[in-house]
Parts: C-alpha cells; sequence; structure tokens
C-alpha cells in the first residue's frame, strides 16, 4: 500500500532497479493486431522456452548468478501489419523481430536471448536495407511519440514498470507542488485541444467545469471510437492503461471530482481487460480511491461498455449511455460541463487527450507548445491504412503534411499505384486529394477544404478506387448509425443514400448531383449532433474534388474503376479465347456462347456482371470494359 510521496518514490527507486536487473527481456507485442496473428502463442512460447533454459531465470535474484530474462506482453509496437512482431532488449540495444512464427522462437532465443547474433531474415527490410532496432525502422524513425512513447517498451499491465518509466510523477507533482486551478492553467496556456473530433480547448472545459457551484463534478473518457479504421484509442487503453488513468486523475484533481468513467466500446476486449487490470492494481496499492497519498484527494474509477453505438461518441448520447438510457443526443444548452453526467458538471475527453495531460504537467505548456503549430500545439495519433504499404499506429507533431505521412512514413502506396485520395476523420471526414498532400495537418487548416482532423482515421485510396462508392460506403455506414432523434439526420442520410445508390446503380441523373449538394448542406447545418452534421462531409469532398467521376457514373454509365458493379461490362477478346469452353460452363445465366476451339461472345443484355467467367479464364481473354 503506497500511503504518501515517499513510499511512492521509494517504490519508484526500486521499479528502476528492477527493471535495470534484467540481462535481457523478451518484449511480445500484444496489441490486438498482433494478438489476431498469434502474439499470445508467441508468448507463451518464449516463457517455455525460458523456464527449461539451464542458467536463466525469470525471478529477480540480486545475488544470483543466473541470467535475469524477462518475458513481457507489451502494447502495440506500430507496425501492425508485420506482425507478430518482438523485440529482444540488453540495455540499450533493442533488436526488432517481425512475422515472427512459433518454430523462429528457439532460433531467437539460442541466437538473441543467449547470443549476440541476429537472425537477419526476421529483421525489416526495405530497398535493399535491413533494419535491426526498431528506431531504424523510417516508419517508427520519422515519428515523435508522447502518447505512444511507452507502448512497445514496457509490460502494459506492470505498474512498477509504468513507475519505472516515470509514471505517477505527474500526479505527485501536481498533488503536492501545485493547486488545482495551477493545474487547470497549464493545460490551458498548453493550448491542448481535444483529440476526439471536435478540437475544443482541454483546458477551457476544464475552466468551465471547476467553477459551476455544484459540489459534485465528474470526469468522463470517452474511448468509444467507432470510426472504421481507427485503432489509436484503443492502443493506448491496452497499451498504457496506467498513462490515461493518471491523465484522468489530474483532471479529477484540478475540477474537484471524485468519480471518473472510461466508456469503452465492446469491440475492444483487450482495452476492458487491461483497465479492470489497471484499475484493480492502483486500488490494491492505494493509488486509488480513499485518501490518495495522504492527501486528502479520493477518486474511483468505472467502467462502462457500450453497444457498438456509433452515435454514443457524441458527449451528451455517451453520458446517456452510461446512466443506462438509450444513447442519444439531446439539444444543448445546458452543455456537458454544465449538465453532464447525471445532470452534473461533467469534464468529457477522449482517450488521448487525457493521455497527453502526464507530459504537459511534468514538462510545462512552452515544452508541449514547442511541438506542433501555434492553433494546433502538440501531436497527433493516427491510423495509418489503405492502399499504403506500411499500415500501422503513428504519432506525428501537429501541422505535418499528408505527403510526409503517406510518403516518408508510410512508404508510399501498394505497388506504385498513384495517390489518389485520403479519406480523414472517420466515416463523417472529407476527402483530401492530390492538390492537399501539402497542407498542414492540424485542426484549423484542414477544414478550409471540407475534412475534419477528426480521430484520426486515414484511409489512403490510390488510382483504382471508385470515389463515387466511397461516398456511399460512407453515407451508408453514418445513415445506419444515425440514431433517428432529429428528422434532418435520420431522413436527410436516408435520402442522400438513396440518391447515391442510385448513380452507382447506373440510374443517376444529372439533376441528382445538385439534390445531393443541397441536401448536404441542409444536412450539414441543421442536425442535432455531430454526427448528423458532419456526415455528408465525404459527399460534398467527393463531388468537389471528384465531380468528373459523378458525370461519368450518371451520364456515360460507366465506372471507369470497374468497382460498380451494374457498371461493368465483360467482354471476350476473340484473340485471346481458345475457345476452351470453362467460361460458357460456369456462367449461371448461360450469357456466354460459342463453339468449342472458336472465340466466344458474351451477351450483356443476359450478364448479371458476378464476374465468375474473368476468375475462370485461363488465358486473360475475358475483359472488363
Amino acid at each position: 500500500m503506497i500511503q504518501n510521496k515517499e513510499q511512492l518514490q521509494q517504490l519508484h527507486e526500486e521499479a528502476v532497479k528492477e527493471l535495470n536487473s534484467y540481462d535481457c527481456r523478451i518484449l511480445v507485442c500484444s496489441g490486438t493486431g498482433c494478438i489476431a496473428t498469434g502474439s499470445n502463442k508467441i508468448y507463451e512460447k518464449f516463457l517455455e522456452i525460458t523456464k527449461d533454459a539451464p542458467g536463466v531465470t525469470l525471478e529477480f535474484a540480486p545475488h544470483d548468478e543466473k541470467e535475469h530474462l524477462g518475458v513481457k506482453k507489451t502494447g502495440c509496437q506500430g507496425v501492425c501489419e508485420l506482425g507478430p512482431l518482438v523485440r529482444i532488449q540488453k540495455g540499450q540495444d533493442v533488436v526488432q523481430y517481425v512475422k515472427v512464427q512459433l518454430d523462429d522462437c528457439a532460433e531467437i532465443f539460442e541466437k538473441s536471448v543467449l547470443g549476440n547474433e541476429v537472425v537477419e531474415r526476421l529483421l525489416y527490410q526495405k530497398g535493399g536495407k535491413v533494419c535491426k532496432g526498431p528506431d531504424d525502422i523510417p516508419f517508427i524513425a520519422k515519428q515523435t511519440r508522447i502518447v505512444l512513447k511507452n507502448c512497445g517498451k514496457f509490460d502494459a499491465e506492470s505498474l512498477r514498470e509504468y513507475i519505472a518509466s516515470g509514471g505517477f510523477a505527474a500526479l505527485q507533482k501536481a498533488m503536492f507542488e501545485m493547486t488545482p486551478d495551477q493545474v487547470i492553467e497549464e493545460v490551458d496556456q498548453s493550448g491542448l485541444r481535444g483529440r476526439g473530433g471536435g478540437g475544443f480547448p482541454a483546458g477551457k472545459k476544464w475552466i468551465q467545469v471547476a467553477r459551476q457551484a455544484d459540489p459534485v463534478h465528474y470526469v468522463v473518457c470517452n474511448g468509444d471510437e467507432g470510426d472504421p479504421g481507427a485503432f489509436m484509442d484503443g492502443s493506448v487503453m491496452e497499451g498504457d492503461p496506467y498513462r490515461l488513468i493518471e491523465g484522468m486523475m489530474l483532471a479529477a484533481y484540478a475540477v474537484r471530482a471524485e468519480n471518473g468513467y472510461i466508456y469503452v466500446r465492446a469491440e475492444y476486449p483487450n482495452s476492458v481487460a487491461r483497465l479492470k487490470h489497471a484499475i484493480a492494481v492502483l486500488e490494491e496499492n492505494g493509488l486509488l480511491g480513499e485518501n490518495i497519498l495522504g492527501t486528502g484527494f479520493n477518486f474511483h474509477m468505472h467502467i462502462n461498455k457500450g453497444a457498438g453505438a456509433f452515435v454514443c461518441g457524441e458527449g451528451s448520447a455517451l453520458t446517456a449511455s452510461i446512466e443506462g438510457s438509450r444513447g442519444m443526443p439531446r439539444v444543448k444548452p445546458p452543455r456537458t460541463v454544465e449538465q453532464g453526467l447525471w445532470a452534473k458538471p461533467t469534464v468529457l475527453n477522449n482517450v488521448e487527450t487525457y493521455a497527453n495531460v502526464p507530459e504537459i504537467i511534468l514538462k510545462g505548456h512552452e515544452w508541449y507548445r514547442s511541438i506542433g503549430t501555434e492553433g494546433s500545439p502538440g501531436t497527433k495519433t493516427f491510423s495509418l491504412t489503405g492502399s499504403i504499404e506500411n499500415t500501422g499506429l503513428i504519432e506525428v507533431p501537429m501541422g505535418t503534411t499528408l505527403r510526409e505521412i503517406i510518403f516518408d512514413i508510410g512508404g508510399g502506396l501498394k505497388s506504385g499505384a498513384a495517390f489518389k485520395a485520403v479519406q480523414i476523420g472517420g466515416p463523417s471526414g472529407g476527402c483530401l486529394t492530390e492538390k492537399h498532400l501539402d497542407v498542414p495537418l492540424d485542426f484549423d487548416s484542414v477544414k478550409k477544404y471540407g475534412a475534419i482532423v477528426g480521430s484520426g482515421g486515414l484511409v489512403v485510396m490510390d488510382e483504382n478506387t471508385c470515389m463515387v462508392e466511397v461516398a456511399r460506403f460512407f453515407m451508408g455506414f453514418t445513415q445506419r448509425e444515425s440514431c433517428g432523434k432529429c428528422g434532418p439526420c435520420r431522413i436527410g442520410t436516408k435520402r442522400m443514400l438513396e440518391l447515391l445508390e442510385k448513380i452507382v446503380d447506373g440510374k443517376g441523373e444529372m439533376e441528382d448531383l445538385e439534390k445531393l449538394e443541397e441536401l448536404g448542406h441542409f444536412v450539414k447545418d441543421r442536425s442535432l449532433c455531430g454526427l448528423g452534421k458532419s456526415a455528408p462531409l465525404p459527399v460534398l469532398s467527393t463531388i468537389q474534388n471528384f465531380r468528373d467521376e459523378y458525370v461519368e457514373h450518371i451520364v456515360d454509365k460507366k465506372c471507369a474503376a470497374h468497382v460498380c458493379k451494374s457498371m461493368r461490362v465483360y467482354e471476350i477478346d476473340p484473340d485471346k479465347c481458345k475457345g476452351c469452353t470453362k467460361c460458357a460452363r460456369n456462367c449461371p445465366v448461360n450469357a456466354i456462347t460459342g463453339e468449342r476451339k472458336a472465340p466466344h461472345v458474351i451477351d450483356n443484355s443476359k450478364c448479371i456482371k458476378c464476374g465468375t467467367c474473368l476468375e475462370n479464364c485461363a488465358f486473360d481473354a475475358v475483359v472488363l470494359k
């Protein structure tokens, strides 16, 4: 039980000494991506090998002559597509292995753990360059990690390792050297803006909650993260849960709250498990609960699991869900800072926002403002997905350009395809194109181009992407996720989706474009919450930037990317067709005719666009027109 700052300091010294005692640490990535590719089995295999190996021990004994080894589960190590990922750490020397399989574990243990060799075939290799350590990999080396600085380096479940890394030093500083108002002032002067999408200054929220006369205040964390392709907050919750909790404790101390709630989407079981474990450990050690560090500060943490409703990412819908009601937004004012959870003043920020706070308190607002831009200080985490060579989790200074992210960090597009667009800000964000590659990514700059930073999802699209279908896909998502409370969103998104479906089905008319734009602005301006207000952005931005594709679909009844099924036209090249009859035999509607050993013909009046002929042709004679 840690009852005062002296005991916390003593634990820090002991934890640092224990961490430094390891001759070697085997760090197995246990982020969701690597777990999906089998990292838990890799972890168990290394444990088994270590326990059976002579001359080594997993238990720290200062006078033992055996080598002290550690097998640890870390958070996301970043290069998600190359999992399972394993790092071998000896002091400051770290070897990063990628795509590790069970059969590789014994070789890694023999050469890199017991010896000083590397298994070169398991190192990251690109363009003839072999990267031994994580910082040698351009994808990682070109990042600036604040929120993610511990992910991949420490045992995600270990309080001692978190404290050894400097954890809870910010809380100690705040509680013993700063008043609550000084904590708020530091956060406010740092310029930290909410990383959940809106970009509202965090300090301003805290000021408004702190000044409310009601004696009961709450601190709530939005860990719902429902955007398709987004996994930034999930990676923090499962990879560095104590950092999130410390950030929430600092907020609670600042606004005088005694209870905090983390709202996590149910699809994040790993995050939920790690957070529950962290809370239990902190309660057991006296760092959560009553009279924390003997200061009289009381704080209790609770976890609520969402049921997968995207709209619960909106503040008032989220608090309603925690209260046990249906997650639906309400009319404002009053706002959450005045009447939030159980109608009490509430600080509501997302995971990444809270995770920034400990560093700000430790290093000061001037340090934080030295990173990023004047209007958007600090860093931003992004999930980089789509037609990109290096998919994964990144953290870069605000103001970094798309060109740097996609080509320097992401390694460019797969197979050398040409860049076409990037969907930014999730399903209700907008599309940025080649002409926007040098636009700084910050809250204010992207708004000028009909997009939002949002929570940080970046879906990269190449020349083979149909932008009309992209708009239809995202509108379909937001329309399904609309809670239906307000007419503009409930009806407007449905009508927009119907128009988009009409266009991709080859039945569109030019007047449909005007209707889409008119509806888009109507829904955007009149919807009740952020879901409806931003739902039209993918449609409006794609019409603005790729109007020619819409016209092509409507006038020419053609999809150049061959994505829209109803517009596909299959033909057989007579010069390549051998008359093998395989296409005709497999056609489900008998749309292909021809004699054996003679060129065949497709009757497009019968063709149902299923593509079976294309799949079955061994001579590349079937082509899409």
